[in-house]
């Protein structure tokens, strides 16, 4: 149902001929290959024929609807592409709370899938790169205003108490990495993936940085370019729309927010390359912010399809052997916000639902579906552990201007 959690039917064609004969039959072994591959999980499955099983004793948590028999095999045949599929066009449906089924299929996966590398080996050309951001970011501003914080930051915020509102926790998160950075007034800064803008602006305007910030998202450098014009901040932030491979001259600091997933495994040594170059010899410093993995795994295959193109969160080896490792830059602190994301995208799936509407309007009941979906199984995939998001800082190898305590990093509450 989630991240390939069900093996796929060997012989499909087989299954076919069985469904045209017996329906029921068919029915009670698609159930039963489900039970067997998802264990004890408190779901109910109805088919379309009536048939209706529990995968579990108990009162379920919600009911998979699956609308025709061909639905189910093709679900059975590959579940990490076709249940996504299946769900954005009506052919299943779900009764109940799709976030605690979606969390309860995570917790069977006792494994991660090790071949990561192996199967994620394509590369993020220029064009793809351009190709897979216009698919994502630039569905228009107006539709992420309806769900984003105030500022549009599409990144995991940092909620110094639980009940702090997602504005404030997102003016936290970039305050936590300005603070991780220690920058200081007049400072040069480089930021690979801007978004919107907001980071950028905000090291400019209250830590007084002069900020270069990169990102091939035309609809997300329009805003920011706006927004720096009207603060006034046009002199000390700049927003180049090109790739992050383009990026010439040399900081004090590189900073990347929520861009590294983007990248794509081959491309780190390139990114690490970059990197490299941008910071002066014998100083420097700098912060990645990553959605990442504890162990390799291939990107599910509807998200990969749907939602988020040629992306690949990393595990923390593969950032330090393919990014750091190459041109010995230091690993000085690496935080774990991953409960953080996932109260993140609970106030981005809350807000969503409030404009599902507006949404509808904009697009159609499918988008809704497929984002309902994705803002869904994220949240669930943060709060089981299959997803991970890190923040790591790091320096100059050879650099002595590193801070000497963590103190000062975390302000009283």
């Amino acid at each position: 149902m989630s991240q390939e959690q069900l093996s796929p039917v060997s012989d499909p064609s087989s299954a076919a001929a069985v469904l045209e004969r017996e329906p029921g039959a068919i029915g009670r072994w698609a159930i039963g290959r489900i039970r067997r591959n998802l264990g004890e999980v408190p779901v109910r499955v109805r088919l379309a024929d009536g048939l209706e099983l529990a995968l579990a004793k108990g009162t379920p948590i919600a009911t998979v609807i699956v609308r025709d028999r061909r639905t189910l095999l093709r679900v059975l045949r590959n579940p990490g592409l076709n249940f996504g599929e299946a769900y954005m066009s009506g052919d299943v449906d779900v009764e109940g709370d799709l976030l605690a089924l979606l969390l309860a299929v995570h917790g069977t996966r006792r494994t991660e899938d090790s071949n990561g590398r192996r199967l994620f080996a394509r590369r993020n050309t220029l064009s793809a790169a351009r190709d897979n951001v216009h698919h994502h970011y630039d569905l228009g501003n107006d539709f992420y205003r309806l769900w984003l914080d105030e500022q549009l930051v599409y990144t995991c915020a940092y909620f110094p108490t639980p009940d702090a509102s997602l504005d404030a926790a997102q003016v936290a998160k970039m305050d936590l990495v300005a603070r991780k950075l220690r920058l200081q007034p007049g400072e040069r800064v480089v930021e690979a993936g801007c978004g919107w803008g907001a980071l950028a602006l905000h090291m400019a305007r209250e830590y007084g940085a002069s900020v270069r910030a990169f990102n091939i998202s035309r609809e997300q450098i329009r805003h920011a370019r706006q927004r720096a014009a009207e603060e006034g901040l046009q002199g000390r932030v700049e927003f180049v729309e090109d790739d992050y491979r383009n990026i010439t001259g040399t900081y004090d600091v590189f900073v990347s927010v929520g861009m590294l997933e983007h990248v794509g495994l081959p491309d780190y040594r390139t990114f690490g390359d970059v990197i490299h170059r941008s910071l002066p010899r014998g100083r420097g410093r700098g912060l990645l912010h990553f959605i990442g993995r504890n162990r390799p795994a291939a990107m599910n295959a509807w998200i990969a399809k749907r939602i988020f193109p040629g992306a690949y969160p990393p595990t923390l080896a593969e950032v330090g052997e393919g990014v750091l490792e190459a041109h010995d830059l230091s690993v000085l602190d690496v935080e774990n916000l991953r409960l953080h994301y996932a109260k993140t995208l609970e106030h981005w799936r809350m807000r969503f639902e409030r404009a599902a509407d507006t949404v509808r309007q904009m697009f159609d009941d499918t988008f809704v579906r497929g984002w309902r979906l994705y803002l869904s199984g994220s949240q669930a995939a943060f709060l089981a552990g299959s997803l991970q998001l890190f923040q790591v800082v790091f320096a100059r190898g050879e650099s002595n201007d590193i801070p000497w305590t963590r103190g000062g990093l975390y302000r009283e509450t």
